[in-house]
């Protein structure tokens, strides 16, 4: 792990000591693999059943394939996983950040999913990897079978939250616990054992990776009316970045044809998604037998 989108290389060999302890307890067998692509190597977990439907997964920002640590399990019985990390961000991927308003990261998935034999595949994606799903299917349609998004960027407005925690910055380390539960809600005092070394990974993240700023692309109405897949979008009326509301609105007007979860009391982190999800995903599979 390249110190690329972190602040120093300390907390880059912090980051990737943690990460690597997840990755070594992950909770089915998986497989490591490192592509190479036109931004660089992209690391990308493999898992579940090798003759299942291939999903593809996609972490928000300031995050890796840790993040999908709790829905391994219940998905792997079903489907084949391919976890990838995200190039610039907290993971095994090369540092590059090309601009989101850009053709380059629909090219960088093209490598990915040739590199992982894939001509078509689902794709789940939380936050900005929902944008990134959402900016892959609008450009490449025929890739992809169906969008599982949770909390996703890229149809909403964005909120300007660094404008509101601004204040809790000069609170010291208070300050900083207030701006994460804004996002994830109420820290839980006794997490459960086998949470704790991915919360370890997450609070090292924290500290240590460089923010994306800037405004995430949204995608017009032409472009999500082009959307014909089958979409789940799961949101959170106490979202602080992304405007919920909006989301729905602009699905319904421009995409009907999606199933909208909306949660009036979640925030932008909405745990306990694995089996919405995996009824949506598994809904695919039933009709295909």
């Amino acid at each position: 792990m390249t110190v690329g989108a972190f602040r120093s290389a300390e907390g880059a060999e912090a980051v990737r000591r943690l990460y690597r302890k997840v990755l070594d307890d992950w909770p089915v067998p998986a497989s490591e693999l490192r592509l190479p692509t036109r931004q660089g190597e992209t690391f990308v977990l493999a898992f579940g059943r090798e003759d299942g439907p291939p999903i593809v997964l996609l972490h928000g920002a300031q995050a890796n394939v840790a993040a999908w640590l709790l829905d391994a399990m219940p998905w792997a019985e079903r489907f084949r996983l391919y976890a990838i990390d995200m190039i610039g961000e907290a993971g095994f991927s090369a540092p590059a950040r090309p601009p989101l308003a850009s053709e380059a990261y629909a090219l960088w998935l093209d490598d990915v999913m040739s590199g992982l034999g894939l001509s078509r595949a689902a794709i789940v994606g939380v936050s900005l990897g929902g944008w990134l799903a959402l900016d892959y299917a609008s450009r490449r349609p025929g890739f992809v079978e169906r969008l599982a998004l949770i909390c996703p960027a890229g149809i909403g407005r964005q909120k300007n939250f660094l404008l509101r925690a601004a204040p809790f910055l000069l609170l010291g380390s208070w300050g900083k616990r207030r701006m994460r539960e804004l996002v994830l809600g109420p820290q839980v005092s006794e997490p459960p054992e086998a949470l704790k070394p991915v919360i370890a990974l997450m609070e090292a993240i924290g500290r240590s990776i460089r923010l994306r700023l800037g405004t995430i692309p949204r995608l017009s109405d032409a472009e999500l009316a082009r959307l014909k897949m089958p979409i789940l979008a799961i949101m959170g009326g106490q979202d602080v970045l992304i405007d919920s509301d909006d989301t729905c609105r602009r699905l319904q007007e421009f995409a009907p044809h999606a199933e909208i979860s909306f949660l009036p009391d979640a925030r932008h982190f909405i745990p306990g998604q694995s089996e919405p999800v995996l009824r949506f995903l598994a809904d695919e599979q039933a009709r295909h037998g």
